[in-house]
Protein backbone atom coordinates (compact mmCIF):
# COMPACT_ATOMS: atom_id res chain seq x y z
CA UNK A 1 0.00 0.00 0.00
CA UNK A 2 1.53 3.59 -0.74
CA UNK A 3 -0.08 6.86 -0.41
CA UNK A 4 -1.13 6.83 -3.83
CA UNK A 5 -3.57 3.74 -3.86
CA UNK A 6 -6.58 4.50 -2.04
CA UNK A 7 -6.63 2.29 1.42
CA UNK A 8 -8.50 -0.93 1.19
CA UNK A 9 -11.11 -0.29 3.52
CA UNK A 10 -12.86 3.35 4.45
CA UNK A 11 -13.04 4.27 8.18
CA UNK A 12 -15.86 5.85 8.09
CA UNK A 13 -18.13 2.97 6.98
CA UNK A 14 -16.87 0.78 9.66
CA UNK A 15 -18.92 0.05 12.33
CA UNK A 16 -18.14 1.65 15.71
CA UNK A 17 -17.19 -0.35 18.67
CA UNK A 18 -18.93 -0.45 21.83
CA UNK A 19 -16.04 1.06 24.02
CA UNK A 20 -16.21 4.41 21.40
CA UNK A 21 -19.44 4.82 21.96
CA UNK A 22 -18.55 4.66 25.62
CA UNK A 23 -16.27 7.26 25.58
CA UNK A 24 -18.03 9.32 23.26
CA UNK A 25 -21.35 9.16 26.04
CA UNK A 26 -18.46 10.72 28.12
CA UNK A 27 -16.95 12.95 26.01
CA UNK A 28 -20.58 14.23 25.84
CA UNK A 29 -21.46 14.18 29.39
CA UNK A 30 -18.30 15.99 30.11
CA UNK A 31 -19.04 18.98 28.01
CA UNK A 32 -22.99 19.14 29.26
CA UNK A 33 -21.46 19.39 32.44
CA UNK A 34 -18.86 22.17 32.41
CA UNK A 35 -21.05 24.06 30.06
CA UNK A 36 -23.47 23.98 32.93
CA UNK A 37 -21.03 25.02 35.10
CA UNK A 38 -19.63 27.97 33.17
CA UNK A 39 -23.11 29.34 33.59
CA UNK A 40 -23.23 28.45 37.71
CA UNK A 41 -19.41 29.75 37.83
CA UNK A 42 -20.36 33.18 36.74
CA UNK A 43 -23.54 33.73 38.59
CA UNK A 44 -22.27 32.24 41.89
CA UNK A 45 -18.78 32.06 41.58
CA UNK A 46 -18.06 35.88 41.84
CA UNK A 47 -15.17 35.11 39.52
CA UNK A 48 -16.46 37.47 36.96
CA UNK A 49 -17.48 41.18 36.55
CA UNK A 50 -20.04 42.22 35.82
CA UNK A 51 -19.01 45.12 33.57
CA UNK A 52 -20.18 47.41 30.67
CA UNK A 53 -17.90 48.81 27.76
CA UNK A 54 -18.61 51.32 25.48
CA UNK A 55 -17.26 52.91 22.42
CA UNK A 56 -15.70 56.25 22.84
CA UNK A 57 -12.41 58.33 21.84
CA UNK A 58 -9.80 59.40 23.42
CA UNK A 59 -10.42 62.89 23.56
CA UNK A 60 -14.37 62.43 25.01
CA UNK A 61 -12.71 60.40 27.77
CA UNK A 62 -9.81 62.31 28.63
CA UNK A 63 -13.02 65.07 28.94
CA UNK A 64 -14.68 63.61 31.10
CA UNK A 65 -11.79 62.00 33.78
CA UNK A 66 -10.22 65.50 33.45
CA UNK A 67 -13.79 66.88 34.75
CA UNK A 68 -13.71 63.95 37.79
CA UNK A 69 -10.51 65.12 38.64
CA UNK A 70 -10.78 68.73 39.09
CA UNK A 71 -13.91 68.05 40.70
CA UNK A 72 -12.91 65.65 43.13
CA UNK A 73 -9.27 65.74 43.71
CA UNK A 74 -8.36 66.15 47.46
CA UNK A 75 -4.33 66.13 47.07
CA UNK A 76 -1.18 65.10 45.17
CA UNK A 77 1.38 62.71 45.81
CA UNK A 78 4.49 64.15 46.22
CA UNK A 79 6.74 61.28 45.32
CA UNK A 80 4.98 60.93 42.02
CA UNK A 81 3.10 64.40 41.23
CA UNK A 82 -0.20 62.77 40.40
CA UNK A 83 -3.53 63.56 41.82
CA UNK A 84 -5.55 61.30 44.70
CA UNK A 85 -8.89 62.13 43.69
CA UNK A 86 -11.89 61.06 46.11
CA UNK A 87 -14.66 59.26 44.31
CA UNK A 88 -17.98 59.65 45.84
CA UNK A 89 -20.14 56.72 47.67
CA UNK A 90 -22.26 54.94 45.21
CA UNK A 91 -20.49 57.95 42.63
CA UNK A 92 -18.27 57.23 39.39
CA UNK A 93 -14.27 57.25 39.32
CA UNK A 94 -11.96 57.60 35.82
CA UNK A 95 -8.72 56.44 35.38
CA UNK A 96 -6.85 56.65 32.38
CA UNK A 97 -4.11 54.38 30.95
CA UNK A 98 -1.36 55.53 29.09
CA UNK A 99 2.28 55.46 28.37
CA UNK A 100 3.43 54.30 31.45
CA UNK A 101 1.03 55.30 33.97
CA UNK A 102 -2.62 55.33 35.43
CA UNK A 103 -3.65 58.85 36.33
CA UNK A 104 -4.78 59.61 38.67
CA UNK A 105 -4.79 57.93 42.23
CA UNK A 106 -8.43 56.92 43.34
CA UNK A 107 -9.38 56.93 47.33
CA UNK A 108 -12.58 54.78 47.55
CA UNK A 109 -14.59 54.09 50.84
CA UNK A 110 -15.01 50.72 52.37
CA UNK A 111 -18.33 48.92 51.87
CA UNK A 112 -19.71 51.48 48.91
CA UNK A 113 -19.93 50.40 45.79
CA UNK A 114 -18.50 52.33 42.73
CA UNK A 115 -18.34 52.38 38.85
CA UNK A 116 -14.72 52.75 37.92
CA UNK A 117 -14.54 53.90 34.50
CA UNK A 118 -11.55 53.00 32.26
CA UNK A 119 -9.80 53.59 29.20
CA UNK A 120 -6.43 53.94 27.20
CA UNK A 121 -5.09 57.05 25.54
CA UNK A 122 -2.97 55.00 23.16
CA UNK A 123 -1.85 50.83 23.42
CA UNK A 124 -3.94 48.44 24.89
CA UNK A 125 -2.87 48.01 28.79
CA UNK A 126 -3.93 45.61 31.54
CA UNK A 127 -5.91 46.90 34.27
CA UNK A 128 -5.06 44.27 37.16
CA UNK A 129 -5.90 45.11 40.77
CA UNK A 130 -3.87 43.51 43.59
CA UNK A 131 -4.25 41.64 45.48
CA UNK A 132 -7.72 41.40 44.72
CA UNK A 133 -6.71 39.71 41.33
CA UNK A 134 -9.48 41.94 38.83
CA UNK A 135 -8.11 41.81 35.22
CA UNK A 136 -9.15 43.27 32.61
CA UNK A 137 -8.11 44.11 28.98
CA UNK A 138 -8.37 48.14 28.55
CA UNK A 139 -8.80 48.57 24.58
CA UNK A 140 -7.98 52.48 22.90
CA UNK A 141 -11.50 53.55 22.07
CA UNK A 142 -13.64 51.62 24.15
CA UNK A 143 -14.59 52.65 27.92
CA UNK A 144 -14.83 49.79 30.68
CA UNK A 145 -16.84 50.51 33.62
CA UNK A 146 -16.20 48.07 36.30
CA UNK A 147 -18.49 47.78 39.35
CA UNK A 148 -17.08 47.32 42.64
CA UNK A 149 -17.43 47.09 46.29
CA UNK A 150 -14.23 47.21 48.24
CA UNK A 151 -14.46 44.81 51.67
CA UNK A 152 -11.56 46.08 53.16
CA UNK A 153 -8.79 48.96 53.41
CA UNK A 154 -5.55 49.01 52.28
CA UNK A 155 -3.26 50.11 49.24
CA UNK A 156 -4.05 48.34 46.59
CA UNK A 157 -1.95 48.22 43.26
CA UNK A 158 -2.62 48.87 39.79
CA UNK A 159 -0.62 46.90 37.42
CA UNK A 160 -0.95 46.54 33.91
CA UNK A 161 -0.16 43.27 32.50
CA UNK A 162 -0.33 43.72 29.09
CA UNK A 163 3.08 44.20 27.15
CA UNK A 164 2.82 48.20 26.02
CA UNK A 165 6.40 48.68 25.68
CA UNK A 166 9.74 49.49 26.60
CA UNK A 167 8.25 51.05 30.37
CA UNK A 168 5.60 48.52 30.87
CA UNK A 169 7.41 47.33 33.81
CA UNK A 170 6.83 50.92 35.48
CA UNK A 171 3.23 51.03 34.80
CA UNK A 172 2.39 51.26 38.10
CA UNK A 173 -0.95 52.90 39.46
CA UNK A 174 -2.67 52.86 43.08
CA UNK A 175 -6.38 52.75 44.78
CA UNK A 176 -6.84 53.80 48.35
CA UNK A 177 -9.49 52.35 50.49
CA UNK A 178 -10.41 54.02 53.68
Amino acid sequence: MSSILPPSRLWWKEPIAKTEWLWIGIAFVWGMIMFVMMIYWHIYGKQNLSNEAYKTSPEMFAAKAEKFIAENTIRTETDMDIPVVKVPPGGDGYLIARLWNWYPILELEKGQEYKIHLSSMDYNHGFSLQPVNINIQVIPGYEHVVKMTPTSTGTFAIVCNEYCGIGHHTMLGRIYVK
